[in-house]
């Protein structure tokens, strides 16, 4: 089992079409084994599993919503995927819940076999319009995952569905790097990159972030919405959401 991680640094988008954008706003998240988080008590007054806390993590808020505990979950999105985990770890790249409240864009579950290889990546997409998707994608040996999928969860009221995502993932140490690229039949539409330096979760780390930032994922609601009104402003037109 693996220590509890925190992770701070930045977000960055940047828009090339139809319309040049960018932003770039600070964050930070937690990464947490999911076969010990009964003992994040060990580690931290200020972090729970399934219970009210400073921060906390709900297996409700990701996986499929349900009570359901999480690595159950996600071992059996590995196995209808094909993948067999066996004895092997899953590691949560998220934002913790922060004073009840819990959005996450995009989390990440790292899952390593028995020997501590990747076996896949899983990520999870959220959307403001209450939906979820997760992508499950085979992960080599490499220390930099190079991954790729088609679009297939409407996202973003301003990003047409059908696009092409390529990740780039670095393997979670000292420093985590995560880009995104999302492109229509071969042209770059939107580069996407999450940059962090990793610290080890105390009371005193977790107490700092919050006085930083003592709202943060009501700040991730609050930032979609105020880029999405400069999108608006800009001239982009709205994409239909998909009927289900």
């Amino acid at each position: 089992m693996s220590a509890p991680a925190l992770y701070v640094g930045a977000v960055m988008h940047r828009r090339l079409a139809p319309r040049r954008h960018r932003f770039r706003y600070s964050g930070f998240w937690l990464l947490l084994d999911l076969d010990d988080l009964d003992g994040l008590r060990r580690h931290t007054r200020f972090l729970s599993h399934n219970r009210f806390n400073l921060f906390s993590l709900h297996d409700r808020d990701h996986g499929d919503g349900s009570a359901t505990p999480l690595g159950a979950q996600i071992r059996a999105r590995l196995t209808a995927a094909g993948l067999d985990l066996g004895a092997g770890s899953i590691r949560l790249l998220c934002m913790p819940r922060t004073l009840g409240h819990c959005f996450n864009p995009l989390s990440i579950y790292f899952c390593d076999d028995a020997h501590g290889a990747p076996l896949a990546l899983v990520y999870q997409v959220h959307n403001t319009f209450g939906g979820r998707h997760s992508y499950v994608i085979p992960a080599g040996p490499s220390a930099v995952h190079r991954q790729s999928c088609d679009k297939r969860f409407y996202v973003s009221p301003f990003m047409e569905m059908g696009l092409r995502y390529d990740f780039s993932v670095t393997a979670p140490d000292d420093r985590l790097v995560i880009g995104i690229r999302a492109s229509d039949q071969g042209a770059p539409v939107l580069f996407a990159c999450l940059t962090a330096a990793r610290r080890a979760v105390t009371d005193a780390a977790l107490l700092g972030r919050f006085l930083r930032m003592p709202a943060i994922t009501l700040k991730v609601i609050a930032a979609i919405h105020w880029e999405a009104l400069r999108l608006w402003l800009k001239g982009l037109r709205l994409v239909p959401r998909p009927q289900s």
